[in-house]
């Protein structure tokens, strides 16, 4: 997958554990390892707003894209 996801970035960057996040965003614990993890094949608005809003960020922050990554589409 192209898209990288970094919230384990920022979650260091917050000293934030993944407990914590799931419970301020109001998403699961299992939904968010699925998300932080790249196995997510979408992720709504709304949740990545959340995401921002708790860790303080920017949707960039959380997301990157990896170029010559695409042989799995």
């Amino acid at each position: 997958m192209p898209i990288a996801v970094d919230i384990d970035v920022m979650l260091a960057r917050r000293k934030m554990s993944v407990g914590e996040l799931a419970e301020r965003v109001g998403i699961t614990p299992a939904n968010l390892a699925v998300l932080k993890n790249g196995r997510a094949k979408a992720v709504r608005f709304a949740t990545l707003a959340a995401l921002c809003e708790v860790l303080d960020c920017q949707p960039g922050d959380l997301l990157r894209w990896e170029a010559g990554d695409t042989a799995e589409e």
